[in-house]
């Protein structure tokens, strides 16, 4: 068993620029509200409107921008707003749902794809899944012990690149198993 750190990562939007020019106006740059673990991620001070077919929710903006819209959602966030539950790699946007309109301060982009559930998920470096034995897109599961609700998590799918090594899920399962983010649990290599 290997301790790894856990981050709960709260429903968020990955902006193109040309989306970001649409909902903030022309020129505009993202304003770094605090760093995130993963090298050159940040939260933005921004957050936008998400409106669905049945409510409205707000959602923080994650830089820098990508070359594609992304919102990644908990599936009681895709139920709340009453978009279509896709499950997704984050980046992997084929078959991703849409239905969802973004609206900024300047103006609207209604998403026809891009919106996706994140799977649990490892971010690990080469050298570090090297050491460990991990090849990307390998799955492993982790076990959280401590607390009022033990778990395990399976089908944490590896990410090797030039990452913090750590373990994201999302707020439904963070909640599930009570964790606080950056808590420290078992991965069952």
């Amino acid at each position: 068993m290997r301790k790894v750190i856990v981050e709960v990562s709260a429903r968020h939007v990955h902006l193109s620029q040309k989306d970001l020019f649409t909902l903030f106006g022309r020129a505009y740059k993202l304003k770094k509200l605090k760093a995130l673990s993963q090298p050159g991620q940040f939260a933005a001070r921004e957050t936008l409107l998400a409106v669905g077919p049945k409510h409205r929710l707000n959602i923080r903006v994650v830089g820098p921008v990508r070359t594609k819209t992304q919102v990644e959602l908990a599936i009681s966030d895709a139920r709340i707003l009453g978009v279509q539950r896709v499950f997704r790699l984050s980046g992997d946007q084929r078959g991703s749902g849409g239905d969802l309109t973004l609206r900024g301060p300047k103006g609207r982009v209604k998403l026809n794809s891009g919106v996706i559930i994140p799977l649990r998920h490892l971010h690990i470096s080469p050298e570090q899944a090297r050491a460990w034995g991990l090849k990307s897109g390998q799955k492993v599961r982790a076990i959280v012990r401590s607390g009022a609700r033990p778990l395990i998590f399976e089908n944490i799918i590896v990410r090797s690149g030039p990452f913090q090594t750590r373990i994201h899920l999302d707020t439904d399962e963070g909640n599930a198993a009570g964790l606080l983010t950056e808590t420290k649990i078992d991965l069952d290599i």
